[in-house]
């Protein structure tokens, strides 16, 4: 048995996550920001390296990861990241705390020396260029990690070619039983010439059960075939509809790409979906998307099992930089709680010329999270639903 099915959500939704975070932890360090802690995984630290003035760190759980620095919101997340017991950052704390398992430095900053942060090592302390590169750099990585990954896939993978080549035929199926093999490629079905792949699968897809004539040329020399594509039960995972489908059991070939055509390709590929992301916010807002068609974490959690099953790593890593996009993209909603939000906070009281009361802030925090937790709610209840249709779909055969 494999073990890529059971792996895969840690892959997909644990690495785009990390990843995020990885971003946040290198902008602030790069801009003087103190930053203790750099985390695989949420809550307690399991085991960990300290070099320098950061920790290291393997925690409880090892979903995604986290970066602890220096701000005043940093005990808000206290419970999330690495639980009440992981020291405070105030500035000149007489009594710290430090951190289980971290050896005590009379030289270090709080938490594992005594010594306060300098103001000039705190988030809020920074000028605003510097604010938005840290809280930008998650989902500046995020895009980054779907363009290296699909740029990658499309050098090693390849991309589907258009001309109507066969790439490879399934045992036991209507392509193998006609005699189709790789490499054959098809001038014509019937009387219809054949120019691209696509002209192929518009009429196979249409004639299930019905006997087709076609016409390949293997090696030069033209051949004739007849293939009858079987009946297969297609249901739209979207829309419920379930439908009847001609398939033959071939698939196109693919062509590699070199590095700078991948790397456009990766590029118009991660904006295409930045784009049909947006369309779908966008439809909620108008009313054209249920919110019962959204999903969440178990919902990509399924689909990473079933992805690793049906096509095996490549097509994990190309959910995996999907689901990048798509957190990039919701992150940088203007949400509170969100990246998108800290932004618009951080522009509006730089136009005011000082903070937001504390009053005013906690508001608008607590109404983030709030949409936040609705959202997941909304999610999880869709998710819980569609399992609960499967399971019953699957005893009534």
């Amino acid at each position: 048995m494999s073990i890529l099915p059971v792996l895969a959500p840690l892959l997909v939704f644990g690495l785009v996550v990390f990843v995020h975070e990885l971003g946040h932890f290198l902008a602030a360090k790069a801009v003087g920001i103190y930053a203790p802690v750099f985390s695989l995984g949420w809550g307690r630290r399991i085991w960990g390296v300290k070099r320098g003035e950061t920790d290291y760190r393997l925690s409880l759980f090892p979903i995604g990861g986290y970066v602890r620095m220096a701000s005043r919101e940093d005990e808000a997340m206290a419970a999330f990241e690495g639980g009440a017991g992981r020291g405070q950052l105030e500035d000149g704390a007489a009594v710290p705390r430090g951190e289980p398992g971290i050896a005590w430095d009379e030289n270090a900053f709080v938490p594992f020396g005594p010594h306060g942060v300098p103001q000039d090592r705190w988030f809020e302390s920074k000028p605003l260029w510097a604010k938005l590169v840290v809280m930008l750099s998650g989902v500046t990585m995020n895009f980054l990690l779907a363009i290296v990954v699909l740029s990658a896939l499309r050098m090693t993978a390849g991309v589907a070619n258009p001309a109507p080549v066969i790439g490879s035929v399934l045992a036991n199926t209507p392509a193998a039983a006609s005699g189709l093999l790789p490499g054959d490629s098809v001038v014509a079905i019937d009387a219809a010439p054949i120019a691209a792949w696509r002209d192929l699968v518009a009429i196979v897809t249409t004639k299930a059960g019905t006997p087709l004539q076609v016409r390949v040329i293997r090696a030069g020399v033209e051949q004739r075939l007849t293939v009858t594509p079987a009946a297969t039960v297609d249901t739209n995972p979207q829309t419920g509809v379930v439908t009847t489908l001609g398939r033959i059991g071939a698939a196109g070939s693919r062509m590699r790409l070199g590095p700078v055509d991948a790397l456009v390709d990766g590029v118009e590929s991660t904006w295409g979906t930045v784009v049909a992301t947006i369309d779908v916010l966008g439809g909620l807002l108008a009313g054209r998307v249920s919110p019962s068609q959204l999903g969440g974490p178990l919902m990509i959690a399924q689909a990473s099992v079933q992805t690793a099953q049906n096509g095996g790593l490549e097509a994990v890593l190309a959910l995996m930089a999907l689901i990048s996009v798509n957190i990039a993209v919701l992150n940088l909603l203007p949400v509170p709680v969100l990246d998108g939000g800290q932004v618009l906070l951080a522009l509006l009281e730089s136009a005011r010329g000082k903070p937001l009361g504390e009053r005013a802030k906690g508001l608008v925090m607590y109404a983030g999270v709030g949409l936040v937790l609705l959202l997941l709610v909304t999610t999880t209840f869709n998710d819980l639903a569609r399992i609960g249709t499967q399971v019953m779909g699957h005893f009534r055969g």
